[in-house]
Parts: C-alpha cells; sequence; structure tokens
C-alpha cells in the first residue's frame, strides 16, 4: 500500500518544486504581450498622474542644471536661453520610455506571481493526502535519528533561521521577494524586517519549546 502511494507522493513533491518556474516560463511570455497592449491604452487614454509628473519634472530640471553646467564648463552659455537644449528633450522622451518599462515589468511579474501563489494554494488544497505521506515520511525519518544527529539537526535549523548571523540571509530573501515582484527596492522596509522577523520567529520557537 505504502509503496503504491509513493509514487504519486513523490511526483506531487517534483511538481510543487517545478510549479514556479513553470508557471514564471510560461505566463510570463503568455502575459507580456497583453499587459503591453492594455498599458499602451490606458497611457494613450489617461493623463500622467501628479507623482509622475513630478519625478518627470524633477528629472527635467536636473537634465538641464548638467547641461547649464556643461555648456558654462566649455564657455559657451550665452545670456539668454530661451529653450532648452535638444539633447534634454530626447533624454525626457528616453526617461519615460525607461519608465514605462520599469512600470510594466512590475505589473507582469506581481501578476505572475499572484497566479503562481492561487496554483500553489490550490495544489496544496487538492493534494491533502500526499502532504501527509510526505510529512509522515519526514517524522519517521527524523524519529529514526539517534538523540545527537537529532539535537545536532536542531541546533542547525535554528540557529541558521534565528541565529547571529541569519540576518543576513533574511535581508537577501526580503531582497529576492521584492525583485521577483518586481518592486522598487525599500531600504527602511527591508530595515524593519531583518530587525523584528527573526526576533519574532526566535521567541515563537522558545515559546514552542519551553511551553
Amino acid at each position: 500500500m505504502k509503496k503504491k502511494k509513493a509514487l504519486p507522493s513523490l511526483l506531487y513533491l517534483v511538481f510543487i518544486v517545478l510549479l514556479p518556474w513553470g508557471v514564471s516560463s510560461s505566463f510570463n511570455k503568455c502575459l507580456e504581450l497583453w499587459i503591453k497592449n492594455w498599458w499602451n491604452t490606458r497611457q494613450s487614454e489617461t493623463l500622467l498622474t501628479d507623482i509622475q509628473e513630478k519625478r518627470i519634472l524633477e528629472r527635467f530640471i536636473e537634465l538641464e542644471e548638467l547641461s547649464l553646467l556643461d555648456e558654462m564648463i566649455k564657455g559657451k552659455l550665452k545670456t539668454h536661453v530661451q529653450k532648452p537644449p535638444t539633447g534634454i528633450h530626447k533624454e525626457i522622451i528616453q526617461w519615460v520610455k525607461i519608465n514605462n518599462e520599469d512600470h510594466l515589468h512590475t505589473i507582469l511579474h506581481f501578476s505572475t506571481n499572484i497566479i503562481c501563489l492561487a496554483i500553489l494554494s490550490g495544489s496544496f488544497f487538492l493534494g491533502k493526502e500526499e502532504l501527509v505521506i510526505l510529512n509522515s515520511w519526514v517524522q519517521e525519518f527524523f524519529y529514526n535519528l539517534n538523540d545527537s544527529i537529532k539535537a545536532f539537526f536542531i541546533l542547525l535549523v535554528t540557529d541558521f533561521f534565528v541565529g547571529f548571523h541569519s540576518t543576513r540571509g533574511w535581508e537577501l530573501v526580503i531582497r529576492w521577494v521584492y525583485n521577483d515582484f518586481g518592486w522598487a527596492p525599500n531600504e527602511l522596509i527591508f530595515t524593519i524586517f531583518v530587525c523584528s522577523f527573526p526576533v519574532i520567529l526566535d521567541t515563537c520557537l522558545k515559546f514552542w519549546v519551553f511551553f
């Protein structure tokens, strides 16, 4: 009976491991064209938001100041500047295009990850029997170990997740999540997460051990 259930459980485990990669590679190509069309239609029908206008204005002022400084250095600056150099106009257009591409990729990555999480949640819900079998295998393997190896594994896992050097690992994890979802890095959120989450996890672990 166990042998009959072993193969479906192993296939289910492989499916769960490969699911994020498969969804990312397949849905990215399928959604990219649709999101591009939607984004271009939306951009042509709506005006810029206040945030976008502010960012473009700041970028324009920055480029204009750099251009004027460059002309001053070269000794070509005139007393009255009637209009900004053509190069600034091209730079602004290029920057707006890059900004739109960043927004498009953010929407694409976010949509793909939401679909992946939905499929993964459905797989966990539908594969309860396989999860029970896999859990029994892990428990059986762990309980068959001698006490010294058990203690070693417990110390290794706890130190890995809540140890002194674990903060760097959690920082890499949160940065990877942000990059995978296409979000802009936020150092404040990184700092708060790294300072609080390992402490909360360590407190929960100690509470579970002693109570």
